[in-house]
Parts: C-alpha cells; sequence; structure tokens
C-alpha cells in the first residue's frame, strides 16, 4: 500500500522539523559541555590532531575520544526508530542518514549562533581554525552534507515502484 504524495511530504517534512528540534536542544548542551572552547578543544579526552585519514574521512578535523563517542551515539539514536518498531526498510534506512546528515550540519551551526562567545560575527575561516575548508561564507561541509540530505530526504520520500510480477504469476488484462 503506497501513501498519497502529500503524507510522505509530510511525513519527511515533520521529521526534518524534528531533527531540527533536536539539533536546536544538542547545540545548547554542547555549549554547555565546551563553552567557548569549539571541538573539544578543551575537554579531558584524547586527541589525534594530524594523521591522514583524518584530512580523507574528518575534514582535517582532530580526532578526540569526546567525538569518537558523540558521533555513532547520534547515528543510533535515529536507527532506534527501526529497532523500536523492528523494521527496517531502504526507505528508513535512506531517511535515517539524512537525519544523521541535517542534525550535524544544524547542530554546529547553530552552536555558533548560540554560543555567546561566537555568534556570527566569529563564524570564520579564522576564529573556527577546526573548520579548515570553507566555501564562501560556510565550511564546505556544510554545502555538501546540506546538499545530500536534501537528495535522501527527497529519495525517501518517492513512491514504492510497483511489484514486477514472478514467474508463475499471471497478469490480468481488463
Amino acid at each position: 500500500m503506497s501513501h498519497s504524495p502529500r503524507r510522505r511530504l509530510a511525513a519527511v517534512v515533520s521529521t526534518a522539523l524534528f531533527t531540527l528540534l533536536l539539533a536546536f536542544m544538542f547545540a545548547h548542551v554542547e555549549i554547555e559541555i565546551e563553552g567557548p572552547n569549539g571541538w573539544a578543544t578543551s575537554l579531558p579526552t584524547w586527541r589525534v590532531d594530524h594523521h591522514w585519514l583524518l584530512d580523507l574521512f574528518w575534514g582535517g578535523r582532530p580526532m578526540t575520544g569526546y567525538h569518537a563517542w558523540v558521533f555513532p551515539f547520534i547515528a543510533l539514536f535515529f536507527h532506534f526508530p527501526m529497532v523500536f518498531r523492528g523494521f527496517w526498510s531502504w526507505r528508513a534506512q535512506v531517511r535515517a542518514i539524512a537525519c544523521v546528515m541535517l542534525f550535524w550540519v544544524a547542530e554546529d551551526g547553530l552552536w555558533f549562533v548560540l554560543n555567546p562567545a561566537f555568534g556570527l560575527e566569529r563564524f570564520n575561516p579564522v576564529d573556527v581554525p577546526w573548520h579548515r575548508h570553507w566555501w564562501g561564507p560556510a565550511p564546505s561541509d556544510y554545502w555538501v552534507f546540506g546538499f545530500l540530505c536534501i537528495v535522501l530526504f527527497i529519495l525517501s520520500a518517492l513512491p514504492k515502484p510497483p511489484r514486477r510480477p514472478t514467474a508463475g504469476t499471471r497478469l490480468h488484462s481488463s
């Protein structure tokens, strides 16, 4: 049974809005944890500052013990509804990945906007050295993952293709 386009759109929009609410809440949590010192620079955690894999997978940012735990925690959080319901599908998986991307882009941006030590006036490559690659007014990650999450949300809302008849199934003509 396929849901109407309006219902699929409403599901994507409500999921995205709820994800933005979660990002808003977690941005406040991280502001309380990190204060004015972004990317866990003052937290009592291990840190790997330079490694070629960080350049490849992490945007050149350091890997910290904090981030090694919080990133998978958030990814698991967005997969919890599938575990809770005991239901997995490609559509649900794609939407969960879109949520993870939207969450981190929004949470990171809100960290700067809401943090009294930063604000938009300090949102730049000079004051935010842990974001090493910028395209215009924002880190390149925001553009890449923002675009990808939109594509994934759209894919998750597309109607299911009609089922193909299997061998031995007769097609009825009207």
